[in-house]
């Protein structure tokens, strides 16, 4: 049985183009964006308010692009993308992005690379991606020296981002450096892309955005509100593919204003949503418990604008959402589920069809189908099994791995499809819709003396207790129980209690809602979680 998305999901007002570069299709009318003239600021300093209109940002892209083609001595009409690698490993910044599209703009590849990396971790990407140069901010400079140095990259090919509170120089080339050298340079050649070539070139390492699909699924709630245009909050690394498309590529398209923050720091967020006015707030789970554990310090300030909070990345359980709606009952909380591999969500909450306990519905032209371990299809509600899709968004593999790209991706007679690896069901809401309920990881239930535990659910339960802010659950293997979980925890900076004592008391909190099944916790100071945007 295929799954569809509801009637009331409109299909694609156009179809996704597959002869042009990310960069123009972001930067022209022509393909369903919010007119560039009336559209918003699309990137906002959060820290300064330093920011431009749409046609400027448009137009330094340009520049930009001729700068670093100069810089790098590339040719974007010869060769392939694969010759024109560019890291990008900074904090977030009004820069970050046109970065990217003027990389695109010469044919490029951005590949973009978390902050946290540590310097081997940085230079293994750096050499995996062959990049011929790096884009980076003060910083993280130190890091990526090591990592450039280590793989051969000369230090004219390091390239810094500007970042709020940093006047030096360093010695490095700066993007305003690279934007001057671009005014006195001639315009590049067009980009001369046959049909198709777009499905097949690599921009972001992804297929396509799934741009077109969520502004289409967004667009039956904001006209409903009378909303043409809103100011959201960009917080997530844009490294990330949660901040790559459904912040930065989705918001730009549909003519909002960003609030780039550099990184989360509570304090600072919280004055940003006062200060801005932001109305959505797209966040991860442990942005929510800090709320909720300091909802002290988070009634200091204005939050009224807020209309819709959308999470993602990791679960957000049933205590939690309850506890923020009745914080702050007149907002409205939706969550998504997507894959780095399918660009991001492709089932997500409307702001008019949320449910406690779902993740939502399929976007416009995307399809689902269920299986259950023998590869039978499953037709009836309720019942879990591995969830299958089939999206324009659906990439073409891993690279370099062809046994990964042969084991997750997979054509039928009606397509490409894309083993998701998690196990749902599917649920009738109380408004007559088919929701999605992301049980678990298939590949990733713990056995415990023949039982299925769900990480997810012991961490959705543990991110409720006061003195856990992030966590991940694991299974390690044990002699008598085959498997028990491991959980991993970050304590919440508040917490005054010693790591014994904590222990302790977490187990008994587990205990008193779930069977004894947690044998052993770690403490840590931070982690990365699963790339996956399950909730």
């Amino acid at each position: 049985m295929v799954f569809y998305p509801p009637s009331w999901v409109p299909d694609l007002p156009i179809d996704p183009p597959d002869s042009v570069s990310v960069a123009e299709f972001m930067s022209s009318d022509e393909y369903g964006r919010y007119p560039i003239a009336k559209a918003r600021h699309p990137y906002t300093c959060g820290l300064t308010g330093k920011t431009r209109t749409a046609g400027e940002v448009i137009s330094r892209e340009d520049l930009l692009a001729r700068g670093i083609g100069r810089a790098l001595q590339l040719d974007s009409q010869s060769g392939s993308e694969w010759d024109r690698v560019c890291v990008i490993f900074s904090l977030n910044t009004i820069e970050y992005i046109p970065l990217t599209h003027s990389i695109h703009r010469l044919n490029g590849i951005a590949s973009l690379s978390s902050a946290a990396l540590s310097a081997s971790e940085l230079e293994h990407q750096l050499r995996a991606s062959r990049a011929k140069a790096i884009f980076t901010c003060a910083p993280l400079l130190e890091t990526a020296l090591k990592a450039t140095e280590a793989v051969g990259i000369s230090r004219e090919n390091v390239f810094l981002l500007p970042v709020p509170g940093d006047t030096s120089r360093h010695g490095f080339k700066t993007i305003d450096d690279l934007i001057e050298d671009g005014q006195k340079l001639p315009a590049l050649s067009p980009l001369r892309w046959t049909k198709g070539q777009g499905a097949r070139q690599t921009a972001y390492l992804l297929y396509s955005s799934g741009i077109i699909q969520t502004c289409t699924f967004d667009s039956v709630s904001r006209k409903a509100d009378g909303i043409e245009t809103q100011v959201m909050l960009g917080v997530l690394p844009f490294s990330h593919v949660f901040g790559l498309m459904l912040i930065t590529h989705l918001g730009t398209y549909r003519g909002d204003e960003i609030i780039v923050m550099p990184r989360f720091e509570f304090e600072p967020f919280l004055a940003a949503v006062s200060r801005f006015k932001i109305q959505q707030l797209p966040i991860v789970p442990p942005i929510v418990i800090q709320m909720l554990d300091r909802r002290e310090l988070s009634r200091k300030y204005d939050l009224s604008s807020v209309r819709f909070v959308y999470t993602g990345a990791a679960p957000l359980g049933k205590e939690t959402v309850d506890d923020l709606l009745n914080l702050y009952p007149k907002w409205r909380l939706g969550q998504g589920y997507g894959m780095t591999e399918t660009a991001t969500v492709f089932i997500q909450s409307s702001e008019h069809d949320t449910q406690v306990g779902t993740t939502g519905s399929l976007l416009p032209a995307a399809k689902a189908r269920i299986v259950d371990p023998d590869g039978q299809e499953i037709t009836e509600y309720e019942k879990p099994g591995e969830l299958l899709i089939q999206s324009p968004t659906v990439s073409l593999g891993y690279f370099d791995n062809p046994k990964a790209t042969a084991e997750t991706f997979f054509d039928d007679v009606d397509g490409r499809w894309i083993r998701t690896g998690d196990e749902v069901l599917v649920r009738m809401s109380e408004g007559g819709n088919e929701h999605f309920v992301v049980v678990d990881r298939v590949k990733e239930l713990i056995k415990v003396k023949g039982h299925q535990v769900a990480p997810a659910e012991l961490e959705s339960h543990l991110l409720t207790h006061p003195a856990v802010s992030d966590c991940a659950v694991i299974q390690i293997p044990d002699a008598r129980a085959g498997e028990v979980p491991k959980a991993f925890v970050v304590k919440a900076n508040h917490g005054s209690q010693s790591d014994e004592e904590l222990v302790k008391d977490i187990q008994r909190y587990v205990e008193e809602h779930k069977a004894r099944i947690v044998d052993k916790q770690k403490f840590i100071t931070s982690y990365r979680s699963n790339i996956k945007t399950d909730t």
